[in-house]
């Protein structure tokens, strides 16, 4: 019997509706998708180099910022380039497999997203509260340890919920209301008895988001009260300026999971699911690099001299 499901799930199809059910914006939705894509990519393996090449920036704060752009590159090329190919051609459908694979990656990066945030905070943290520590307690070596940290758990988180989708059976081709595969989509279109895959998906996403939201209000805690301690007005400014596109990233983020898995579950709220899942797989991808670049003297700086460099050249 088990080997029976087995073979009809590995035979079944998922048909990716995305955004067919607005014909007359398919060619608007394509070009403005493709733009993104092209400014994610270009935002964020621009910010890797930068930040690479840069002396100046190789401090542990851009450290994470650079890893953080490299999570951001990956999650926007896993999902972006099936949702710009499923605007322009008929056959929308998708096996399991590439299914299972595309939410696989997906996940590690939503995951590791997560805790870099958590990690970036906790940099802040040392960086205003304990200045004099900051080179011992922030280290080279300590550093590689907190971003292996970020990256095994969002390889691990997406490994168990992973498995949770492989042990479901899946009878029959079905469409798909979204145009990512998402754990929701898995569960909707199960025939078998979804209870366990449910609980871990509840257990294992919660833990994820209350662990690392705690890390990020506790930091930011301490840092207010330490800023607001502060005599000098220039210094305050100074420190506060420096969590500012922090705050605005993980604003951003947070803002719309709670958005998108706070939403009421009816037949209305079809359009909304899938703007919000474009907005945390597809849109922040794109706004990090602008948040991070427009808001950092150091980056832009870094900027003029490699645009400086390159008009001397020619």
């Amino acid at each position: 019997m088990v080997s029976t499901d087995k073979n009809q799930s590995s035979e079944v199809v998922f048909i990716l509706l995305g955004f067919s059910d607005y014909p007359d914006l398919q060619v608007p939705l394509f070009l403005l998708f493709v733009i993104i894509y092209a400014v994610s990519v270009v935002g964020n393996g621009g910010m890797i180099v930068i930040i690479h090449i840069s002396p100046k920036l190789h401090t542990p704060m851009y450290f994470f910022l650079k890893n953080l752009s490299f999570v951001d590159f990956c999650c926007s090329t896993v999902v972006t380039p099936k949702l710009i190919e499923n605007l322009v051609v008929e056959d929308r459908t998708i096996s399991i497999k590439c299914c299972i694979t595309q939410f696989f990656f997906a996940t590690t990066c939503v995951m590791t997203e997560m805790v870099m945030l958590a990690v970036m905070a906790y940099d802040r943290l040392v960086a205003i509260c304990y200045p004099l520590l900051y080179s011992v307690a922030m280290s080279p070596k300590v550093c590689s340890v907190l971003v292996t940290v970020a990256y095994s758990w969002g390889i691990i988180i997406a490994v168990i919920l992973t498995y949770s989708i492989l042990i479901l059976s899946f009878c029959e081709t079905k469409p798909i209301d979204n145009f990512v595969c998402e754990y929701l989509v898995f569960l909707l279109v199960s025939c078998s008895d979804k209870h366990f895959s449910e609980t871990i998906l509840f257990i294992f996403v919660s833990l994820s988001a209350i662990c690392t939201l705690t890390i990020i209000l506790s930091s930011y805690l301490f840092i207010f009260g330490t800023i607001l301690k502060m005599h000098s007005a220039s210094g305050r400014h100074k420190a506060f300026s420096t969590c500012t596109s922090h705050l605005t990233a993980v604003t951003i983020f947070y803002g719309t999971i709670l958005f998108l898995y706070c939403i009421p579950n009816s037949k209305n709220t079809g359009l909304l699911v899938k703007i919000g899942s474009a907005f945390y797989t597809v849109m922040i991808p794109m706004l990090n690099p602008l948040i991070y670049s427009l808001r950092n003297k150091d980056v832009k700086e870094t900027f003029r001299k490699l645009m400086d460099l390159k008009t001397i050249s020619q």
